[in-house]
């Protein structure tokens, strides 16, 4: 196998995880005195950090800009929640593990995700996969969220591998971009919170219905080349 450091997002990814960040997205505007917008509205915000979740959640608009008070306010609500039940109804999609213990030995694995660090590592521990990981890269371990590339570049660095020998697996438009712009090798799973983007037309060369597809891809000759 030519790549040797394989990324992973986590939400829509790896994990199912709408459910737990829609009710605290929910306790929050509740809180707020706002109303509850539910799971399929929720999930429709899901994939660009928590500031802009909440954005999007209190003005209904993708790059909404509320009352800069009422936000922090919101954003103190719903860690309060999601902090207390990062893992209830989340669950690994099918074929995650299977896939994780498959590829640990053969390359360096890597948790890339735009989620803080207070709710990445319980959830991933919490689900039981945390120890696949050699490196977990959070939403605030550096300044900046995917799409930019350098939560991937400083992923590559710190392993020692070159980005050209790297692959980056994800679920939304932010996954692929980072990929590209990072000089790494890109695969979407068809499954998570894409918001309909086209993903092979943004850049993924292969678009898996399962993780469970993803060491056959890997070891083909579409991916060594």
């Amino acid at each position: 196998m030519s790549i040797k450091l394989i990324a992973f997002d986590l939400d829509g990814t790896l994990i199912d995880t709408a459910a737990d960040i829609a009710r605290a997205v929910d306790v929050a505007l509740v809180e707020m005195g706002s109303k509850a917008q539910g799971l399929e509205q929720v999930i429709q915000w899901v994939g660009d950090g928590l500031t802009k979740l909440m954005k999007r959640a209190l003005t209904g608009r993708p790059d909404g800009e509320p009352d800069p008070e009422l936000l922090q306010k919101s954003l103190a609500a719903f860690r309060r929640a999601y902090g207390a039940a990062v893992h209830v109804d989340s669950r690994l999609y099918p074929g995650t593990l299977e896939t994780l213990e498959v590829l640990k030995g053969h390359a360096r694995l890597v948790c890339i995700t735009n989620k803080s660090a207070q709710f990445t590592e319980p959830l991933l521990t919490s689900i039981g996969i945390r120890g696949y990981f050699d490196l977990v890269v959070s939403g605030d371990t550096l300044a900046v969220l995917k799409p930019d590339p350098r939560p991937l570049l400083h992923a590559a660095e710190t392993l020692g591998v070159p980005p050209r020998e790297c692959c980056m697996v994800g679920d939304s438009r932010n996954d692929i971009l980072a990929a590209k712009a990072a000089g790494f090798r890109c695969a979407a799973v068809s499954h998570g919170y894409h918001q309909g983007a086209d993903l092979k037309g943004l850049g993924a060369e292969v678009v898996l219905d399962s993780l469970a597809e993803l060491p056959g891809w890997l070891a083909s000759p579409r991916a060594a080349g």
